[in-house]
């Protein structure tokens, strides 16, 4: 089925989908059985997910608009009005946020020997504490800015924490504007701990609003304050670097990125006690709306409390701890290259350990049968040991090749800088292709190893030992993150296949020189093979239904929303297949509506960990084929971004992702959130489900 053929109300809103998975893990910190410091956490994440929503997605809505653009997707829904629906529904989001920060979490905090005082809670030995921490720590490194003909409104930094504060009376020189602004340095904690001398509990903590509010009026000698308020401001932070033009994208990047400090205004965020005055003054100051600005009772910037879980050291309030899985074969092989020519290794991160990953790095750089090392970075933090171990590598001597994006949102600052690290010791460094995010996960080293010839491997004679250069590659469907390896949940596939690795070679020569694209034996490609081979595989389903032979598809990602991948997986329900969609954040069809889409099933889970793996199965007539990729199925993946989705051709590992990746998220004990064909989600069972939830369930198979 095309796109033009699709009834626009067979869609759901990009937007309000993210909004609507952003309320599933909202409902994370709700839920009294997930342990309590571990509920402050997901309200961070909520917060933070929403920095990016409104940095992102509503900027976009504001540009759309701006443009004049009336359709803004293909659910056919006026732009305006999906501005309109977005902002309400924001607005709900962030009220429930703060109501479950304010009357659920900091009670329950309080009861257990947790607190966040606020100005009236001090004593006086508190007060004096903070009042000498203001004098050291902070009233250095602040700057007022009042408000007159030669001090203009200061421009304001993207997402940080500034104060509007009402004066009365004149300066030294005169002036009585009536308003200052203060912006809080980003280098200041905004969290602090009290001593446990002085703490009522055992642990108390204070803001830094809360101290600066306490002592703001020492900035203003001489006048009257009449009281400070916090805000904060969301600009626009997608960057827009012309690649075409560009003569050097690492430049023109860096030239870019301190822009992204002050793009367009989207949001305006204020405490709920803002004078109308004030807030009036700084919505016109910002050219915003009314339905972008956003009163909430308590910190502007929830984000900052993700530390607290982290300083209290209470494992009673927290998941249980556990100890990554490794496998046998892994485990008991001298090295990686044995373990891996012995067979195809699958790893299932978090529950199983992401240390084999950099062990098999750490062995190759050492290897000195090892000549080159070629590897795919997309995101990978600004300490990363994979990055290190690659430059010890080109220091050796090896060959050293990374396809490095640049382009990966929010991480191009720590990019660029490995880049420039890493060609200063020699490796390759190449930044993709012009026009597409380098986003496949790759990996593969190549080695010299010393065979017995004989004549069907080419050896002539069939006497006498012959070198050859023998490919080991490691493909996921996640980043090279060790940090995140414990916090989402990937696949990584460890073989020596000599199809899959020429595959995999082939993608490599693609992206550093100047070859056309080749046919590739396994590998599924984006921009040039997997939007149709998924298609493909879709319609060869519902062919098998319509012949009697059954049709059977379950497919996990984090995001369905590609116009004629979802027409296609209409027509396959329509033909009798059986589809289960496991899709963690937004998903733009509906299930169970009637003539379309009676045999498709929605669900999400959110939990523990991230949900990040891809993992696609096509029944195919009983052959059972399994694909782990890179992609989402959306159309920036499938056109815009060069992906990978390889197979899985070993039977028990296959078997593995069926049971562990797919079926285990499907049994109707565990708790998921199930979408009806309105679009919305509903709990499917209580968190006391028979199987206590997939994650769990895998931490007790896989972990240790």
């Amino acid at each position: 089925m095309s796109k033009a053929r699709l009834a626009p109300e067979l869609f759901l809103n990009r937007e309000l989908g993210q909004l609507a998975f952003n309320r599933r893990v909202l409902a994370q910190a709700e839920d009294t059985a997930t342990p309590l410091l571990e509920r402050l956490r997901f309200l961070c994440i909520v917060s933070s997910n929403l920095d990016e929503f409104f940095e992102i997605r509503m900027a976009g809505l504001h540009a759309e608009i701006e443009a004049g653009i009336s359709v803004y997707g293909p659910d056919g829904m006026p732009t305006r009005q999906v501005y309109e629906q977005v902002a309400r529904e924001a607005h709900e989001l962030v009220a429930a946020q703060y109501r479950v920060f304010n009357q659920d979490i900091t009670p329950a905090f309080e009861k257990e020997g947790i607190r966040f005082l606020q100005r009236s809670d001090f004593n006086h030995a508190q007060s004096a504490w903070i009042k000498g921490y203001f004098r050291r720590e902070v009233m250095p490194v602040l700057t007022p800015i009042g408000l007159d003909p030669s001090h203009p409104f200061p421009r304001v930094l993207n997402k940080s924490l500034n104060f509007a504060i009402e004066l009365e009376g004149k300066d030294a020189f005169g002036r009585s504007s009536g308003i200052a602004i203060v912006q809080a340095p980003r280098v200041l904690p905004r969290v602090i701990r009290l001593p446990r001398d002085i703490a009522g509990t055992e642990y108390d903590f204070v803001f830094l609003s809360s101290i600066m509010h306490a002592h703001m009026s020492d900035l203003f000698a001489g006048m009257k304050m009449i009281d400070s308020y916090q805000f904060r401001l969301t600009r626009n932070s997608d960057l827009f670097v012309d690649e075409e033009e560009v003569k050097d994208l690492r430049d023109a990047l860096r030239g870019e990125l301190p822009h992204r400090q002050f793009g367009d205004e989207v949001r305006l965020e204020i405490t709920a006690n803002c004078s109308p005055q004030i807030s009036e003054y700084l919505r016109t100051q910002f050219k915003l709306d009314a339905e972008d600005v956003y009163r909430v009772d308590g910190p502007v910037n929830l984000v900052r409390l993700m530390s607290v879980p982290d300083s209290v050291d209470r494992p009673d309030l927290k998941f249980p701890a556990f100890k990554a899985g490794v496998p046998a074969r892994v485990e008991h092989a001298a090295n990686m290259v044995d373990a891996i020519r012995a067979g195809d290794i699958l790893l299932y991160h978090p529950f199983q350990s992401f240390q084999p990953v950099i062990t098999f790095l750490q062995e190759a750089a050492r290897d000195p049968n090892v000549v080159a090392i070629k590897q795919t970075v997309y995101r990978t933090g600004a300490e990363s040991e994979l990055m290190k171990i690659l430059i010890t590598a080109a220091k050796s001597g090896k060959e050293v090749t990374v396809i490095l994006e640049l382009m990966a949102r929010f991480d191009e600052e720590a990019n660029i800088n490995w880049a420039q690290r890493l060609e200063d010791v020699g490796a390759h460094v190449v930044y993709g292709v012009v026009g597409h995010k380098t986003h496949a996960k790759m990996l593969m080293v190549v080695r010299r190893e010393v065979s017995e010839a004989n004549d069907r491997d080419g050896g002539g004679d069939g006497g006498g030992a012959v070198a050859r250069l023998r490919r080991y590659v490691h493909l996921s469907t996640g980043n090279y993150h060790p940090r995140t390896a414990k916090l989402y949940t990937d696949f990584g596939l460890f073989t020596c296949n000599d199809e899959i690795t020429a595959d995999v070679n082939d993608i490599f020569m693609q992206l550093t020189g100047l070859s056309s694209a080749t046919k590739l034996k396994h590998l599924w490609e984006a921009p040039f093979t997997l939007h149709k081979q998924i298609l493909h595989a879709i319609k060869a389903e519902a062919a098998h239904a319509e012949a009697g032979r059954g049709g059977r598809i379950i497919a996990k990602m984090n995001a369905l929303v590609e116009p004629e991948v979802i027409g296609a997986l209409y027509a396959a329900s329509r033909a009798g297949v059986q589809i289960d969609l496991i899709v963690r954040g937004v998903c733009a069809l509906r299930p169970g509506v009637a003539g379309a889409s009676e045999n498709i099933r929605v669900r999400s889970v959110i939990g523990r960990f991230l949900e990040h793996s891809r993992v696609f199965y096509f029944q195919n007539g009983g052959e059972g084929d399994v694909y782990l990729s890179s992609a989402d199925w959306m159309g920036r993946n499938f056109f815009g971004r060069v992906e990978i989705c390889f197979p899985v051709l070993d039977a028990k590992l296959k078997m593995r992702v069926i049971e562990e990746g797919l079926k285990c998220y499907l049994d109707d004990g565990a708790p998921a959130w199930c979408m009806d064909e309105q679009g919305r989600y509903h709990l499917s069972s209580s968190h006391k489900g028979k199987t206590g939830g997939a994650q769990q369930v895998l931490l007790e198979r896989l972990a240790k």
